[in-house]
């Protein structure tokens, strides 16, 4: 059966106890917009207890709020009985909730596009809140009064952006209003939703538009201080005739498609220091070490948005080499090769297509990267060594730190091609190392 399928069978299920049960929220929403739904939840009068006496396979993942995870063929299929939440007393979670009508749990979720939910037995819609309407006028719209929408949990703000980025529609003037009068009120909240928040807005499509919603509802600021910083930050129009260091991030940003996590950061990232480090010169306007020290505050952002370490060593490996390719031309070929063979130089190499693409457009040093890592085969790039220890110790060398500086050494004739052999590797030794 198909995930649709499954999700379909479990109402069914429902149905034939006796109870209401009704797909909800995105999938409604995705599907009405003709998009292949990410996941499909349920929504029903069964209390937690009668759902997972019902279902063979469940898990109680928020029995508190009503929500189990209905496991089909190992599938998880989240069933949440319908529910009134009390006061927000701490603007993240209700001081209490109680099961209630379908009519209550509709008018408790964040926006119209999502309080939808559609009955697949009668193929009836259910809409309440005008979503179906608002998914045509392409706006997102707090369900009843934003203001007490976003008192109730600060992250529908950032939310709003999100799901207005990715849809490509615009916020319903209300509901910006809101977003930009409570806006700073958002670091109440925990740092690791913000931080998935942020991270969904440049994965899911729209990230320029994402961070221009961010900076005009005044979230940017409160969130990211480091990036709005950038506004107005000035750059030498022969290398960046688009305008100041925020115009071309957003443009790189623009320029994402699909991106991994650490790319998606080391775009937005990569001249995060360039507000510190700006220094100009009559006309002339230089960022020395803003690499450096742009890796050294990724890292700290991206703690601070509760990110994994994976993802904040690879993006500050990014930001502090995102220049590094220019300098490729004239490299000697064994540290050409050593940096053709970095674990993340292929990243590294997309974010400098994106950057240039975002400034005047020279591609010469990443299409000449390009063109070596395609002419140079794997072997050659990493080779295999051609002498170990044991073979130094056979030719009757004494172990110690020179080893070290020995292997090295061949290594590098390698890279260079001066060597090919074990022979030769041989003979390179013993023409440079005197034995004992």
């Amino acid at each position: 059966m198909s995930q649709r399928e499954k999700a379909f069978s479990i109402i069914k299920r429902l149905r034939e106890e006796g109870y209401e049960a009704y797909l909800a929220g995105g999938c409604v929403r995705d599907d009405l917009l003709g998009k292949p739904p990410q996941d499909f939840d349920i929504a029903t009068d069964a209390k937690p207890e009668t759902i997972r006496t019902v279902f063979p396979q469940t898990l109680a993942v928020g029995t508190q709020f009503g929500v189990i995870l209905v496991l089909l063929d190992g599938e998880p299929f989240e069933v949440a009985t319908f529910r009134y939440d009390g006061p927000y007393l701490d603007g993240r979670r209700p001081s209490h909730v109680r099961f209630a009508s379908l009519q209550e749990d509709i008018f408790r979720r964040d926006f119209t596009i999502n309080g939808m939910m559609y009955d697949p037995i009668g193929d009836r819609l259910i809409d309440l809140v005008g979503g179906k309407e608002d998914l045509k006028r392409r706006i997102v719209r707090a369900i009843g009064n934003p203001d007490e929408r976003f008192q109730e949990d600060r992250l529908r703000m950032v939310r709003a952006v999100r799901f207005a980025a990715s849809l490509g529609f615009s916020i319903e003037e209300n509901t910006f209003r809101a977003i930009e009068q409570q806006a700073p009120t958002t670091t109440q909240i925990a740092w690791e939703r913000i931080g998935e928040e942020i991270t969904r807005i440049l994965m899911e499509g729209g990230a320029k538009k994402g961070f221009d919603l961010l900076d005009a509802s005044r979230l940017l600021k409160t969130l990211l201080p480091e990036v709005a910083a950038m506004k107005g930050v000035e750059q030498t129009p022969d290398f960046h005739p688009e305008g100041d260091v925020f115009t071309h991030t957003l443009l790189a940003l623009d320029y994402l498609t699909n991106p991994t996590e650490s790319l998606a950061y080391g775009c937005l990232l990569h001249d995060i220091a360039k507000p510190l480090c700006i220094n100009k010169d009559g006309n002339r306007i230089t960022f020395y070490s803003h690499t450096e020290k742009g890796a050294e505050m990724a890292v700290e952002i991206l703690k601070r948005l509760k990110r994994s370490r994976a993802v904040w060593e690879r993006v500050a490996y990014l930001v502090k080499n995102h220049l590094r390719h220019t300098q490729a031309p004239k490299m000697r070929l064994s540290t050409l090769k050593r940096f053709l063979r970095e674990e993340g130089v292929r990243e590294l190499l997309e974010l400098t297509r994106i950057d240039a693409l975002a400034a005047n457009g020279d591609l010469q040093y990443y299409e000449f990267c390009q063109q070596k890592m395609a002419e140079l085969k794997q072997e050659e790039i990493r080779p295999q060594p051609l002498l170990g220890g044991q073979d130094l110790i056979a030719m009757g060398l004494s172990p110690g730190p020179i080893f070290q500086t020995i292997l090295k050494g061949i290594e590098e004739a390698q890279l260079e091609g001066e060597i090919g052999t074990k022979e030769q590797a041989i003979e390179w030794v013993t023409q440079r190392y005197k034995r004992p």
